[in-house]
């Protein structure tokens, strides 16, 4: 069983990458100034009296230091808020830990039925459900209603195995006129939240059973049943 966990891959290196970053860019930005204001020092130690360095010429050199300046800084701001953007989502995706989440992926079978949500295409005549294994192998497969409403599917073949418990995912084939193949389409079913985290920045969840998917792809949470 997988113990409710909340992680954070990316978030813990983006913070630790984050003061680096800025750490580095302050080292940087201060040798880069020493350096500038040698440069201006040594233009006008060197410069020509016949010909001085016009006054204005060191104003734009400095307004353009000061430009670059501004931009690494605010470059060092975006990174540090998008780090405690995501700390932020984090702590609110913790909340789903225990809920079930709606998915395609797919989803622990005990001996309780699993609830089926089908995405019938348009123009569809005759639906099948087809039940793929966690080796994606195809180990039933049954006519259903053409409709989008749920269908139970209790884990018992047309032939009448009873399938083990595992994970199992859920496609729908359809037919259209005259017996047209229309695209099959993954069904949905609910499954429990075990675990949230970031990877690269991206939010994931993972199910029990081990399926993990991105918490973006998730149509719908609800409190267990």
């Amino acid at each position: 069983m997988i113990s409710p966990t909340v992680t954070s891959s990316g978030s813990s290196a983006t913070i630790a990458s984050t003061a680096a970053t800025s750490a580095q860019a302050d080292a940087v930005l201060s040798s880069d100034f020493e350096t500038f204001i040698k440069m201006l020092t040594t233009q006008a130690e060197y410069q020509d009296p016949l010909e001085p360095l016009n006054s204005s010429d060191y104003a734009a050199q400095l307004a353009q230091f000061s430009m670059v300046e501004q931009q690494v800084l605010s470059n060092d701001l975006l990174t540090a808020l998008a780090g405690q953007l995501s700390s932020s989502s984090m702590g609110q995706m913790a909340g789903w830990i225990g809920m079930e989440g709606r998915t395609t992926a797919a989803v622990p079978f005990n001996t309780d039925p699993v609830t089926i949500y089908p995405d019938p295409p348009i123009g569809a005549q005759e639906m099948t459900l087809v039940v793929y294994n966690s080796s994606g192998a195809e180990v039933d497969r049954l006519a259903m209603p053409v409709s989008s409403e749920p269908v139970q599917w209790a884990g018992v073949t047309s032939s009448g195995t009873v399938l083990p418990a595992g994970s199992y995912r859920f496609e729908t084939e359809a037919l259209g006129a005259g017996g047209t193949e229309l695209p099959s389409s993954l069904a949905e079913a609910y499954a429990p939240i075990v675990e949230v985290s970031t990877v690269s920045g991206e939010a994931r969840v993972t199910f029990a059973g081990g399926s993990e998917v991105s918490a973006a792809a998730i149509t719908a949470l609800r409190e267990p049943v």
